[in-house]
């Protein structure tokens, strides 16, 4: 009966490890304030996100700007046919983890209401350890 619980317990691990694992994670950070080198860094996030790697995304500095909900759009960039926020939000809806650096909101003197929805406020420890790992492909736009 133990043997049984074991083999069961091993098996669910087994299956569950996949579905958990990061598959070749992506971490892009944007601190430009420069629209086109802002979609650039989400078309290519998107393009990683679509080749089955995971991506997570840190918006800082004036790359943070983007996460503001009452900050500009930004222009319609083609042949995406979309914005940077659209671009943004649709990583967002696609599952993507999306934060702000730590010190963003502080600096503003704003917190997470002030964000658009899906884009949270990184910790500095966690972000500096899921960087420390060595599978993490870090660009930074």
């Amino acid at each position: 009966m133990l043997l049984k619980r074991m083999l069961v317990a091993v098996t669910l691990l087994l299956l569950a490890t996949p579905a958990m694992a990061e598959r070749n994670p992506m971490f892009t950070v944007i601190t430009s304030a420069d629209h086109e080198t802002r979609m650039m860094a989400l078309i290519l996030s998107m393009q990683a996100l679509n080749q089955e790697r995971s991506v997570r995304v840190l918006l800082c500095g004036d790359g943070g700007e983007l996460a503001l909900a009452d900050a500009d759009e930004g222009p319609v960039f083609e042949p995406a046919g979309r914005t940077p926020r659209q671009m943004l939000r649709g990583l967002i809806d696609q599952g993507v983890q999306v934060d702000v650096c730590a010190i963003f909101l502080p600096q503003r003197d704003a917190d997470e209401d002030s964000l658009i929805e899906g884009v949270g406020s990184a910790r500095a420890d966690e972000v500096g350890a899921y960087m420390a790992k060595p599978e993490v492909r870090y660009f930074t736009f």
